[in-house]
């Protein structure tokens, strides 16, 4: 029997499954957070209905990794649970400090185990993306392994910072318009040292590998 060929990532998906949760949290916290602020009461129930949709979009998010991408990284299957032991005491006790320290945990968590292999010259983050980035040389892993590891503590401050100085309305919008471009800016940041690293050999290895066009 032939072999199956490996699924390819799909950028767009990955995407996706990694802050669509987030914005479905975001949505249904807008809809349902009353207009009045001084409302303590509305607003914690949209905070309650906000961490429902947002236990249900991160499960099937879990799923759809599963079902298109072929496997469940480490980091997602981390990150799945800790939103659901934390919402669900968000919801429970109906208290949003535990859906807003969740991030400063996960951020915590990754950073800490990045430099901790780090310091034993041992490239972590190879094990949880390697299907990404095929052909980066051991050098290149163990420097991008690194900087995330860095780049989760400083996240973990700053959501230590928001936490504490902004509102739960002002926090959920750091989320989304700091968090997110600040990941963005930080990955595209790394491309140069990537093609430096081996990620441009294997680039080319696959285009001569192709047939040529009739």
């Amino acid at each position: 029997m032939a072999e199956q060929p490996a699924r390819k990532p799909a950028g767009w998906l990955n995407l996706l499954v990694d802050y669509g949760p987030i914005l479905v949290f975001f949505l249904v916290y807008r809809h349902y957070s009353p207009a009045d602020r001084e409302n303590p009461v509305g607003e914690v129930m949209a905070v309650v209905r906000g961490t429902g949709a947002f236990m249900v979009a991160a499960l099937v998010a879990l799923v759809v990794s599963k079902w298109k991408l072929g496997r469940i990284s480490p980091m997602l299957g981390l990150s799945t649970a800790l939103i659901v032991f934390f919402g669900g005491l968000t919801i429970l006790l109906q208290d949003e400090f535990y859906i807003q320290i969740k991030p400063t945990v996960i951020y915590l968590l990754f950073g800490i185990a990045l430099l901790g292999a780090y310091a034993r010259r041992v490239a972590l983050l190879r094990y949880l993306l390697e299907a990404a980035f095929e052909g980066l040389s051991d050098r290149g892993w163990l420097l991008l392994s690194r900087n995330w590891g860095i780049f989760f503590l400083v996240l973990a401050a700053l959501n230590e910072g928001f936490r504490h100085y902004l509102s739960f309305g002002g926090w959920l919008q750091a989320k989304l318009w700091v968090f997110l471009p600040l990941s963005f800016l930080f990955t595209f940041a790394h491309i140069p040292m990537l093609l430096r690293h081996g990620l441009a050999q294997e680039a080319e290895k696959e285009v001569a590998s192709q047939p040529p066009h009739e």
